[in-house]
């Protein structure tokens, strides 16, 4: 449907249909705003997402991602990245080039790279890395690299690293 008109498409949800890939027609949507991929079975964004400039809003919470193509710092408009309930491993260090980011929420991942990039996020407010397994020591530095962002934690797990 969108797409007998992508240029004036600027919403786009895709919740829950059972998707097991980006489908990528939406590359074509070039004017899109705010994308919702959530609740899908999706497992990897191509590095062509960076082309999607004008988006804001990015919902890929709930599917099977375990990470973030390099691309991903090329949305220097996205405000808002929802990547909860997925399988991510790694933030990447292009993160700090999405310079518009407000809001990452992260919650309930297997992150265990935290790049020092995460400081060039000056537009950063709110932060979930609940359900994820960080130790003190970790908390503590994303905090001092991000001193203007509320960041919300779970419990340290008080791991031992063998």
């Amino acid at each position: 449907e969108a797409l007998k008109n992508p240029n004036s498409v600027y919403r786009l949800s895709l919740r829950g249909k059972k998707l097991k890939a980006f489908p990528p027609e939406i590359l074509k949507l070039k004017y899109l705003q705010q994308l919702d991929l959530s609740k899908n079975k999706i497992d990897s964004l191509p590095n062509e997402i960076g082309d999607l400039k004008n988006l804001q809003v990015l919902d890929v919470s709930s599917n099977k991602l375990e990470y973030f193509p390099d691309s991903i710092g090329k949305l220097k408009n996205l405000k808002k990245l929802s990547a909860g309930k997925n399988e991510l491993v790694a933030i990447p260090k292009q993160i700090g080039d999405m310079e518009s980011l407000e809001i990452l929420d992260l919650w309930s991942n297997q992150i265990t790279i935290f790049p020092d990039e995460l400081n060039k996020l000056k537009k950063l407010r709110w932060m979930d890395l609940r359900v994820i397994q960080i130790e003190d020591n970790m908390q503590k530095h994303i905090q001092e690299i991000l001193p203007k962002t509320k960041i919300h934690f779970s419990p340290s797990c008080h791991c031992v690293s063998g």
